[in-house]
């Protein structure tokens, strides 16, 4: 049943729908419908607490441009993570498990979203949509693939290659080893993804352990030498040795030309 307005929700309404504005903050009503600023709370309190509007952070609230029937509302998820950052004055790309399941790597359909981003490192929930926002260096945000939604907001996801890095680099966060090989090797045999732009992407954004297990990885795939021989170049030799599969007991065979412990396959 729609819920019946009262006067000053029917003027925020109008007022935002006339004006085309997607979000509104403390202090924007005083003044267009003439109250104080404790009305102004109540009134947002009211409406977000009536789910037809959303609370983004205290004193910020993304409006619907149209109410639904039934009065009850929540933003998109990009709608959301957009409000979000852009308040944050940040940056932000969708990875992980959403990502993983974008590209078909994995059929599980994530019940949150997974957002690296240089400004916030919490759990957080807009409307109906849960978020883990990802903290990292602005050095690691990068590589990533635009989506248009139905409802006309540009979502940046990690690309296709970006992603495949990342269930590699952040393994213990998405819990994707050995998986992520699995990927890489279908990805790379579907030519989905091509080695060179591969390699340079692992060159750009993984660390010195995560370049260890995809060159042991594309050396398996048979990849050209000549890619591989990038990795070499910014490896240095070392005497300690990593295992391939973090999670299992390190027991196996040595690779000292990648410094990788073979402690199992995919």
């Amino acid at each position: 049943m729609k819920k019946v307005l009262g006067n000053l929700e029917r003027q925020l309404f109008s007022y935002t729908q006339l004006r085309g504005l997607r979000t509104l903050k403390t202090g924007d009503l005083t003044k267009i419908l003439q109250i104080n600023s404790i009305q102004e709370r109540k009134l947002f309190d009211r409406l977000n607490g009536d789910k037809m509007i959303t609370q983004v952070r205290r004193g910020l609230y993304l409006i619907p441009q149209k109410l639904p029937l039934g009065g009850k509302w929540s933003p998109t998820d990009i709608l959301a993570i957009n409000t979000l950052v852009e308040d944050q004055k940040g940056k932000y790309q969708i990875c992980g498990p959403n990502a993983f399941n974008r590209y078909g790597f994995d059929e599980q359909i994530p019940t949150r979203m997974y957002v690296y981003n240089n400004r916030l490192s919490e759990e957080r929930t807009i409307g109906s949509i849960a978020i883990t926002l990802i903290k990292v260096n602005d050095k690691r945000l990068g590589d990533i693939e635009e989506v248009k939604t139905r409802e006309g907001e540009i979502g940046l996801y990690s690309s296709r290659r970006r992603s495949l890095l990342d269930a590699v680099y952040d393994w213990s966060r998405f819990n994707t080893l050995p998986r992520a090989y699995q990927w890489i090797e279908k990805e790379i045999t579907a030519k989905r993804v091509l080695p060179k732009d591969f390699v340079e992407v692992t060159l750009r954004y993984a660390d010195v352990g995560t370049m260890r297990r995809i060159g042991f990885v594309l050396d398996k795939l048979g990849i050209q030498k000549t890619l591989l021989a990038k990795f070499r170049k910014v490896l240095k030799p070392s005497s300690s040795f990593i295992p391939l599969i973090p999670s299992l007991p390190k027991r196996g065979s040595i690779d000292r030309q990648w410094g990788v412990l073979i402690n199992g396959d995919w």
